[in-house]
């Protein structure tokens, strides 16, 4: 293409983005140095909107959506000119009732188990000065506890650069029912091993939604903790060995329980799977719920359901099984409702078929069931037996599974059990589910107790299997101990206007430790309509891609980089055009520039992508096609949806990790 009808091209776009805006000698403020992206902004809680910039203007609309995405289309005194088009502005809204947004990233807490909590300094400079003080370690704790000190209502002193934090570990993490918003305002890179952000902190807190009702939290908040264990169990015919040994830590586990003042606390659950019946009709099942959640007292119920579960009879189509089956399955057929720490056990001796296997009966992969896993709150560790059966096996099933068992800290929750017979896989095992189940069994005590658990200890990761089940145990019976505080408390993220934050753990990185945990981790806030019409975009340029076997083409390269642009920039411009060609417009480049963060396939230039072979090429299809099944329970997934008051579910709006985009 010459430069001359890449000229062309390039003005023909501007003028559709714009549409009837020229027409009308009207549209947005373009963003600084930008001649395609219009500033934005997200309005706050309680936001109106004014039919004049002056004082005595009148209210258009009273109770503003809350995180209602506009274009800024002028500025006059403390008010600012807005639309939720780019061909007309609507209004007048508070310049203080809104957050500037060049873009639609925002950050989420991770898990509290492993790192602490989020400082938010008041700018740049002095995060800048914290990072470069040589007693780094000693700085942070102490502008921790001031910090806490003045959430408990004492004075802060006046030289403190530090402005909010997450709530403390004696209060417990932030309410997973409240929906807060942590848009990214600003990015420095300069530092190996985190990036510093600024960035706004917005809860809704009791502001009045659309529908006139104040915003209350989508659950009743617990008043007592309740423990779910599931055991999710390979029963093929090489797990023989392992699915004794599963159904003995369960019924020891209730031995013991049955002496505890706290047994009615901790319940336990089994789904069995294998492989596809459609491959190996003698398998019976892919996947099966044996029993549902029980505790002590309805033993017998147990054991008659533990009493029929027996290795298959007949070999399945390959050594990979179907393991995301069983963990989808035990996620959506079990009753998690009512416990507030959440724990599957998957217990198998073959990685999984991946979510491209026209067998699969998810279509995702270990990655996207890991999402679905964090969504629905529950922490899942991997029990992999290594058998000399599936040696050459184990690279690629260790691998899955410590992708299956990630969190959003990056912590890992997988334990590999060698088994060079089965006698010693089995007594290891054993070993193995007791220090999980026994950490579990101390988180349940120590919370009815009103304890709060030990702090993990700040360690690398242990080498015997046995030592690193407990330290699983520990760090996740403190994050959940954490999530079950706060969701009791109704904790709130911090109220901040512009502050920066690290997105990695200050103190792991003033310690030196390897791979510190993640604080925080970028997501994209969608409606329900913008995620649908990429499910459907992407669905397309697949289904087209696929017929006329030009997956590894440009064109190919370009519109899904083009998709992925502008839901990162601006998801409204996406929905407008979704098969707009960023790159033929010559307006690809300005998308990119700036962005604070990037999803996978915009790391990548076209060049990296003709670069790559056919058979990588596919893999990185493949990951797509996992994500657009992940895009579908997305959208059943009501519960991480939240309406702010209006009645339309496609206005309705998801925090969807930028991992999860394409």
């Amino acid at each position: 293409m010459t430069p001359f009808v890449r000229t062309l091209l390039a003005g023909a776009v501007l003028l559709a983005l714009a549409g009837n805006a020229l027409a009308q000698g009207r549209q947005p403020l373009l963003q600084e140095g930008k001649h395609s992206l219009f500033q934005r902004l997200v309005s706050h809680p309680g936001a109106k909107l004014y039919d004049g910039p002056g004082p005595e203007a009148k209210v258009v609309k009273d109770g503003l959506k809350t995180f209602t995405v506009l274009y800024i289309y002028g500025k006059k005194d403390n008010r600012l000119e807005v639309g939720a088009a780019t061909n007309a502005a609507d209004g007048w809204i508070d310049a203080g009732a809104a957050t500037p947004w060049p873009q639609a990233i925002t950050m989420l807490f991770t898990e509290r188990g492993n790192r602490d909590p989020v400082l938010f300094f008041k700018d740049h400079d002095t995060l800048i000065a914290t990072c470069g003080q040589d007693d780094l370690e000693t700085k942070i704790k102490a502008y921790l506890g001031a910090i806490e000190a003045a959430q408990q209502g004492q004075a802060a002193p006046g030289d403190l650069p530090v402005i909010a934090a997450e709530p403390s570990d004696a209060q417990g993490a932030v309410s997973h029912n409240r929906f807060y918003l942590m848009p990214v305002l600003n990015m420095d890179t300069q530092f190996t091993g985190t990036q510093l952000i600024e960035v706004a902190s917005i809860d809704p807190g009791a502001a009045k939604a659309a529908g006139g009702g104040a915003l209350r939290p989508k659950n009743a908040a617990p008043q007592e903790l309740k423990t779910a264990i599931a055991f999710v169990i390979d029963t093929t015919i090489s797990m023989h060995p392992y699915i004794e040994q599963s159904l003995a830590v369960i019924r020891t586990i209730y031995n013991e329980l049955e002496k505890s003042p706290h047994k009615d606390k901790v319940s336990f659950a089994v789904v069995v799977f294998r492989n596809s019946t459609s491959a190996t009709p003698g398998l019976e099942y892919t996947s099966r719920v044996v029993s549902d959640f029980r505790t002590v007292s309805d033993r017998k119920g147990l054991e008659d359901a533990l009493a029929v579960v027996r290795e298959a009879t007949a070999s399945s189509h390959s050594f990979d099984e179907d393991s995301m089956a069983g963990v989808k399955a035990a996620v959506d057929s079990l009753s998690w409702k009512d416990y507030g720490s959440r724990v599957m056990l998957l217990v198998t001796d073959a990685g999984p078929i991946a979510g491209s296997d026209r067998y699969s009966s998810t279509r995702m992969d270990p990655r996207e069931i890991a999402d679905y896993l964090r969504a629905n709150g529950i922490w899942l560790t991997a029990l992999h037996v290594k058998s000399p059966s599936g040696k050459k096996d184990h690279g690629y099933a260790e691998k899955s599974y410590k992708e299956l068992a990630r969190m959003a800290d990056g912590t890992v929750s997988y334990v590999g059990i060698e088994a060079p017979t089965p006698k010693d896989g089995a007594a290891q095992f054993d070993r193995v589910g007791r220090a999980l189940a026994q950490g579990y069994l101390g988180l349940v005590t120590a919370t009815a107790e009103g304890k709060m658990l030990p702090k993990p200890k700040d360690q690398p990761a242990a080498a015997s299997p046995e030592e690193r089940a407990k330290q699983l145990a520990e760090i996740s019976g403190y994050a959940m101990q954490l999530d079950f505080l706060g969701t009791r408390r109704q904790n709130q993220a911090p109220g901040v206007v512009s502050a920066w934050i690290s997105d990695t753990d200050l103190t792991a990185l003033a310690k030196g430790r390897p791979n510190p945990p993640l604080a925080a981790i970028p997501a994209v806030l969608l409606t329900k309509n913008q995620l649908s019409d990429l499910s459907k975009r992407l669905k397309i340029v697949l289904d087209e891609a696929t017929v006329s076997q030009r997956e590894g083409s440009a064109g190919f390269f370009q519109n899904i980089v083009s998709a992925a642009a502008q839901l990162s920039r601006d998801p409204s411009k996406f929905s407008s055009a979704p098969g707009l060609n960023l790159a033929q417009t010559g307006v690809l480049g300005e998308y990119l520039e700036g962005l604070p963060y990037k999803s996978e396939i915009l790391t990548l230039t076209e060049a990296d992508w003709y670069n790559k072979s056919v058979g990588e090429q596919t893999q990185f299809i493949d990951r797509l096609r996992s994500r657009v099944a992940r895009y579908d329970e997305y959208d059943k997934d009501r519960a991480n949806w939240e309406s702010f008051g209006s009645p339309n579910p496609g206005d309705w709006v998801y925090r969807v990790p930028l991992k999860a985009l394409p």
